[in-house]
């Protein structure tokens, strides 16, 4: 009832103190019609679509197209509308095309989520805020060329259904942007991780290594030491048992005899 209130106000349908009981009556049954038919426009398996189509990775990314609702609503009436549409793509509901609602109704719960969130939504709404100021800056340029030229200023926007696609447009394209930046700096992020993580692992083994040098050395001084004792013992011991060294003596002449 709140929604049909707001929107008779929106409206200026706001009844009269001289509207009878009857005249009130009618007019917020023919709302309450009317939400209902703009409601039931979309079956199911038409939301599933919806939610799928090609290209939804960066449709879905604006929260309040997934959810079909205004960004100035309500909590409650934000509530309200998540709950409608997720029991509308829930699994269970179709159980025919079980993998695609799953998928549909994921992408409902992550909107609805970070509507929730204060700071994801005010990203969003100013995504959408600024989307709107780039289109009426657009059409403002515009004009001011048309009349320097001296042309009629009239644009495609000024039709509100235009203005309005125009906007829907140019705030897909912000999301998207945001988008491809997040996750190229998401990719940017993993890789110095990666890169960071790979110097520490190496650093680790070098450490690694060193130690094991090190114990493996000081585990085998003693047989080092041993060793050596051992090698100079036997150099002295060779030393001291060595033979002098023998001459050879020429042999005696003999002294001839004469005769």
């Amino acid at each position: 009832m709140s929604e049909v209130l707001a929107k008779m106000a929106a409206a200026g349908g706001e009844p009269s103190t001289q509207s009878g009981p009857d005249d009130l009556f009618n007019h917020f049954y023919t709302e309450v019609k009317q939400i209902e038919k703009r409601d039931s426009v979309l079956t199911s398996k038409q939301q599933i679509d919806r939610l799928l189509r090609p290209g939804s990775s960066y449709f879905n990314l604006n929260p309040f197209e997934v959810l079909q609702i205004d960004p100035e609503a309500t909590d409650e009436e934000l509530k309200k509308r998540f709950r409608a549409l997720s029991i509308l793509v829930h699994p269970d509901k179709n159980q025919d095309d079980p993998d695609r609602a799953q998928l549909a109704f994921e992408a409902v719960d992550k909107a609805y989520k970070n509507l929730l969130d204060p700071e994801q939504k005010k990203r969003a709404v100013d995504v959408i805020q600024a989307g709107r100021e780039y289109v009426e800056h657009n059409m403002k340029e515009k004009k001011k060329q048309l009349k320097k030229d001296g042309k009629p200023q009239f644009l495609e926007e000024d039709d509100p259904e235009m203005f309005r696609q125009a906007v829907y447009k140019q705030t897909m394209k912000l999301f998207a942007e945001l988008e491809i930046k997040r996750k190229e700096r998401e990719a940017k992020d993993m890789h110095e991780r990666k890169r960071a993580r790979e110097e520490e692992i190496e650093t680790a083994e070098k450490a690694k290594r060193e130690r094991e040098w090190q114990k493996n050395f000081e585990e085998t001084r003693d047989g080092r030491v041993d060793s050596w004792r051992s090698f100079q013992a036997g150099k002295s011991k060779a030393k001291k048992e060595k033979k002098p060294r023998s001459f050879l003596k020429p042999p005696k002449v003999k002294m001839e005899q004469r005769e």
